[in-house]
């Protein structure tokens, strides 16, 4: 029989065994912290619900902190205190600023750290070509986009337009808008998401750099690459419309969606990532339809850019946690993972599996309006600075300078005054940039 002072001492060791029991049961967690709104915060919540479900000693806590812009200033500021997410979203415009900062994994490096062999070939070439530096992908592939037009089938019939024949050049969106506005359809015919975004497009669309130094991809840029003839011609067609009241301003990122959806608007420029949020929305009250962006014929055919957003990795991030990061991201790349996302998002797949997947099944031919961004994407240039897209530290801050030009052309100011003050405003915050990183 025990003394009293042996079960003493078992009574507390008992404690502590299982206290560690459970300690070493206790799965390990990773925050992922993004900014997916609206339908695509339930899907992206959904994607996560279901790997935790399968594994559960894994576990993936999404959560929404803001904007795009709020989202990386927030990891910026979190990293120097250790409260950063092992996981964070960081769309295009921060790229260049998330490399410099010294904070993140390169996704290359990932798999090697955890003892894993993988295999990058596996996702769509324009997203790696964009997201990848020195040869090599920078960040995962997550929610790749491109800009479409949108537009109501059933508007173009009231105004006895085809809508089989969609515009393709700003002098057929302007023509073709007189003629929903003589027709007595709308008072506004056209607006676009992201002014800013919907520039940068529309110059690798017509294979223009944004800036120097092969557009901030054979070296840090120095000063933007306009006004020039082309954005001349660009930003005088859109003064032109914007004057016979054919395109209207509707303010920043995801503003004029509700216009369009609510039938205000016949045709909006807007991300491939609206697609499954306004067909839902719009349900049956009129045909949505989706094209190709319009041109400039007078220019270089180049190509759409790739948008969106990619996944990056904190660099304090435990070796636990990079094991939990790794297996979400080949969780991400499961063809019916990667379909299920394209299919209620409009995101792009990020996968070459994925994206045969849903030609074999037809997808494409039962929802053409998903085909449209890969049919433009795939049919441009594919081997010019330009259409790879641009790196710049200060991108996020030169967004504003051209959403103020932009916005000023849309109340009937002159086009060329405005971006040279736009583009004196990006040089500085360009020089401001280089010195702050020593260059």
């Amino acid at each position: 029989m025990r003394s009293l002072s042996s079960r003493i001492i078992l009574i507390p060791l008992l404690f502590v065994l299982v206290f560690s029991a459970l300690t070493l049961a206790a799965p390990v967690e990773v925050e992922f912290w993004h900014s997916m709104t609206g339908s695509r915060l339930e899907v992206v919540e959904k994607i996560a619900a279901d790997f935790n479900a399968i594994n559960p000693d894994q576990q993936i806590n999404p959560i929404l902190v803001g904007t795009y812009e709020e989202a990386l200033a927030r990891f910026l500021a979190a990293y120097p205190i250790n409260q950063e997410p092992g996981i964070i979203q960081i769309y295009e415009a921060g790229t260049q600023a998330i490399h410099d900062s010294g904070m993140t994994i390169p996704a290359y490096q990932l798999p090697e750290k955890v003892g894993q062999v993988w295999d990058f070939g596996q996702y769509v070439r324009p997203i790696v070509d964009y997201y990848s530096k020195d040869g090599n992908l920078w960040s995962w592939p997550f929610a790749s986009s491109s800009a479409i037009i949108y537009y109501n089938a059933d508007h173009f019939r009231a105004a006895g337009l085809d809508p089989d024949k969609p515009p393709t050049t700003w002098d057929e969106m302007h023509q073709m808008g007189l003629q929903l506005l003589e027709a007595g359809v709308v008072s506004k015919v056209f607006s676009t998401g992201w002014p800013d975004w919907i520039f940068e497009q529309q110059l690798g669309y017509h294979n223009q750099e944004y800036c120097n130094n092969g557009n901030g991809r054979e070296g840090y840029t120095t000063a933007v690459s306009w006004p020039n003839d082309f954005t001349d011609a660009l930003l005088t067609k859109w003064g032109e419309m914007a004057k016979d009241n054919v395109w209207t301003y509707a303010g920043i990122e995801y503003d004029a969606n509700g216009a369009f959806q609510a039938g205000e608007l016949t045709m909006l420029f807007q991300s491939t990532s609206s697609l499954d949020g306004i067909l839902k929305t719009v349900g049956d009250d009129f045909e949505v339809r989706t094209t190709f962006q319009p041109r400039l014929l007078e220019f270089p055919r180049g190509n759409s850019l790739v948008g969106g957003n990619s996944l990056h990795i904190s660099n304090q991030a435990s070796q636990e946690e990079l094991e939990v990061i790794m297996e979400f991201f080949k969780y991400l790349a499961r063809p019916e993972v990667d379909i299920y996302w394209h299919q209620n998002t409009g995101y792009f797949p990020c996968t070459n599996a994925a994206l045969q997947k849903l030609m074999d099944q037809g997808w494409f031919v039962e929802s053409p309006n998903h085909l449209t961004a890969f049919l433009q994407i795939l049919s441009g240039k594919t081997d010019s600075n330009a259409v790879l897209g641009m790196r710049m530290g200060s991108f996020v801050q030169s967004r504003e300078w051209i959403r103020d030009a932009v916005e000023k052309v849309s109340r009937g100011e002159d086009q060329r005054a405005a971006m040279e003050y736009s583009a004196e405003q990006v040089n500085k915050l360009i020089a401001e940039y280089n010195e702050f990183i020593g260059l």
